[in-house]
């Protein structure tokens, strides 16, 4: 019983376009923030967009202005549409919560792989 299901992701050339969905289980998803996390090899895990439970965006540097990040309470749902992409976007992306109290500590999913190359 995961409690983050990631989909959406695949192989794109530079300057296309993806959307994530993020499905998710449990009580906690309504009333916190979640986020869209990405991991290369490599590198670590790095926060790339979140959003409060009302809605308000933020985004890391590298991917303001291309990437936005929804959410859709009454289906447990956040998604990521990413625009513009670069290959420095190439990772496996996760959602999870996001914020001060919970960030990072839900169970981590498999992941959605993206690719972006020509």
């Amino acid at each position: 019983q995961a409690q983050f299901v990631e989909s959406g992701g695949g192989l794109v050339q530079p300057g296309g376009s993806l959307r994530l969905s993020c499905a998710a289980s449990g009580s906690m998803f309504s009333i916190y923030a979640m986020g869209w996390y990405r991991q290369a090899p490599g590198n670590q895990r790095e926060l790339v967009a979140s959003i409060t439970s009302d809605g308000g965006p933020n985004y890391a540097d590298s991917v303001k202005g291309r990437f936005a990040i929804s959410r859709d309470n009454a289906k447990n749902t956040v998604y990521l549409q990413m625009n513009s992409l670069k290959p420095e976007d190439t990772a496996v992306y996760y959602c999870n919560f996001a914020g001060p109290l919970l960030g990072g500590l839900g169970d981590w999913g498999q992941g959605t792989p993206v690719t972006v190359s020509s």
